[in-house]
Order: structure tokens, then C-alpha cells, then sequence
């Protein structure tokens, strides 16, 4: 892992309705409203500086929003667990196919990873980073429980082991049968608390503009400088935009170990927003040999939080839940 900007961007598209009681079967949407995205005419200079510019530069190009197809790239996504029961632990079961159908069985170790795995609900409201086992023939399998029926996204994120291959993540829809009850997406927040730890996040995205995002962790109102690192990082987040749920991975400035960045109390990313929205901030840290997730709801496109500083800090800031 490198010091500057990783991200991959991808949309998923479905709009239906819920009944009160959701089966399998039934049509899957957002249950959160949220604006049509907006026009991606951003233009890049080639730079890779890593360093932000002013809100609507058009020096950087907006992630594209691909994603949408369960095929990409000549590699498709095949589910075999396309529906679960709520509160039921399962197997959730899938392979990656190339274009000859075969399953895929080799790719490049990113993050300690051969594939990393994000299974969220399309409200927002559960989200799970997973890192399932693959058998020999090429399928993929942990298990899972989800606590709520209703629909939900299914990510892979991976590159394929060949020579010039790049990162693909696939996207694919998943059935949580049970009783269905709507919950709204959670309000803005700049402070989130999980398992006895409070963090803040500082800086906002921006549509088309890279900006710095600055995350701290503490506990007992103390910062905590002892984060150990999770997956070759310090943390990890994940941006989800509601509506869609077109997904973002974006890795931390600096690495463990680079001499720079240290374990805590801050952890610095930069991320560019595809559009305008409202986006859903997934922060995974390990502290005391246990993972924690911190979860934000931001509006890109509007003044969110306390701006962190312009320019990307090199300062610091087995996933299942």
C-alpha cells in the first residue's frame, strides 16, 4: 500500500418498493430519498500530488461511477446465496467468473487480502466488512448473519492476478427475507460512538474536488495513540452514497512503519465525491486486538463537519461483524 489516494468507485442501481412484510421474491429499493446524481464533467490535470484544491476545481475528475453491472471488466459476480433469513446465521456463497465462465483462483494480495468483501443494507443502517475464505475451485464462502429483512448490496472488491490487471469491484443484490420494517437513514453526525470509543470526523466531501477527512479516536475522552494496524493500514473507510449505495474505498495517507505516520490519535484519508448526496462514512480501526466501527452520515456538497487541513496529513490516522 502507497501513501496516496486509492479509490474505487462503483454504483448499484435498483428502485422498488417493500410491502410491510418482506419475502424472498419481493422488489428491493432505497428506502432513503436522495437526489438524482449529478453530471461527472470534472477534467483531471494528471497530477498526483495528492493534494487538495479549492470546492469545484475541475483539476480533479470524480471517481467514475461504474459499478452498475454485475459484469465489469470481463468478470462477473455469481451470487449463489441470493436471498438469507434475518437473524439466521448462513453461508453466503459466490465466485468470480472470467469471460469463459470459469471461476477466478488467482489474485494479488491487496491490503493482506485476496478479496475484500462489503455486504450493507440498502437503508444503511448494517454493515459488514468481511474477508471470506476461498476453497480451491474458486469459491468464495464466510458465513454471515443480518439482522434486519430487507434489501441489501453485496460488494467484491479485488484485482485479478495478471499482468496488467486492475481493480474491479462487483456489486450484486442479496434478500433478507423476514418482517420488514423501514428505518430512516441515520442523521448527520460529526462524532460517532462504538464499543466504549468516541471518534470525530473533520472535513467533508466534496462533489469532483478532492478534500482531506481526518478521523480521532479516543476513549474515556483520552486519545488513543496505541491503534494497531488492521488489513496494512491504521484504518479503513468505506463511503456508501444513499439511494444508489454507489461505494467508495478510499485508503488512508501513510502506511504503518513509513516513519511518518503515527499509530493514532488521527487518521488522515482524502476522498472525492462522485456527485452531490448524502453518503454514508464507514471507518474500521483495531485497537487491543479488536476491530471497531465507527459509522457517519455526511452531505457532500455542503458544509458537514470542521474542516481538517487542505493538504493530506501522513500522519496515521479480521474484519467480520
Amino acid at each position: 500500500m502507497h501513501a496516496g489516494l486509492k479509490i474505487t468507485a462503483f454504483a448499484a442501481a435498483l428502485a422498488a418498493t417493500f410491502g410491510t412484510a418482506y419475502g424472498v421474491g419481493q422488489g428491493i429499493g432505497p428506502v432513503a430519498d436522495d437526489e438524482p446524481p449529478a453530471r461527472h464533467d470534472a477534467h483531471t490535470d494528471g497530477g498526483d500530488s495528492g493534494r487538495s484544491e479549492p470546492a469545484g476545481h475541475s483539476g480533479y475528475e470524480s471517481p467514475p461511477a461504474g459499478g452498475l453491472q454485475i459484469s465489469e471488466n470481463g468478470y462477473t459476480l455469481d451470487l449463489r446465496t441470493p436471498h438469507v433469513t434475518a437473524g439466521r446465521t448462513a453461508d453466503l456463497r459466490f465466485a468470480i467468473r472470467g469471460d469463459d465462465g470459469r471461476a477466478v483462483t488467482a489474485f494479488r494480495r491487496e491490503h493482506d487480502k485476496e478479496l475484500h468483501l462489503i455486504v450493507a443494507s440498502r437503508d444503511l443502517n448494517t454493515y459488514r466488512h468481511l474477508h471470506p475464505t476461498r476453497a480451491a475451485d474458486g469459491t468464495w464462502s464466510i458465513p454471515v448473519s443480518l439482522p434486519r429483512a430487507g434489501g441489501y448490496r453485496v460488494f467484491a472488491d479485488f484485482t485479478p492476478e495478471t499482468k496488467g490487471a486492475e481493480n474491479v469491484t462487483l456489486g450484486a443484490d442479496l434478500a433478507v427475507s423476514g418482517s420488514y420494517a423501514p428505518q430512516n437513514l441515520p442523521a448527520p453526525n460529526t462524532t460517532a460512538a462504538t464499543d466504549g470509543y468516541e471518534v470525530k470526523l473533520g472535513g467533508a466531501l466534496r462533489p469532483g474536488a478532492a478534500r482531506a477527512l481526518k478521523l480521532t479516536v479516543s476513549r474515556g475522552g483520552r486519545p488513543v495513540t496505541d491503534l494497531q494496524p488492521y488489513l496494512g493500514a491504521y484504518g479503513h473507510l468505506v463511503a456508501l452514497r444513499s439511494g444508489d449505495l454507489a461505494y467508495l474505498h478510499v485508503h488512508p495517507n501513510g502506511e504503518p512503519g513509513d516513519g511518518t505516520t503515527t499509530a493514532g490519535p488521527d487518521i488522515s484519508f482524502t476522498a472525492t465525491a462522485p456527485s452531490s448526496g448524502t453518503y454514508r462514512l464507514f471507518l474500521d480501526f483495531k485497537h487491543e486486538g479488536k476491530v471497531h466501527t465507527a459509522a457517519f452520515t455526511v452531505r457532500a456538497g455542503g458544509a458537514v463537519a470542521a474542516p481538517a487541513d487542505e493538504a493530506p496529513h501522513e500522519s496515521s490516522g479480521e474484519h467480520g461483524h
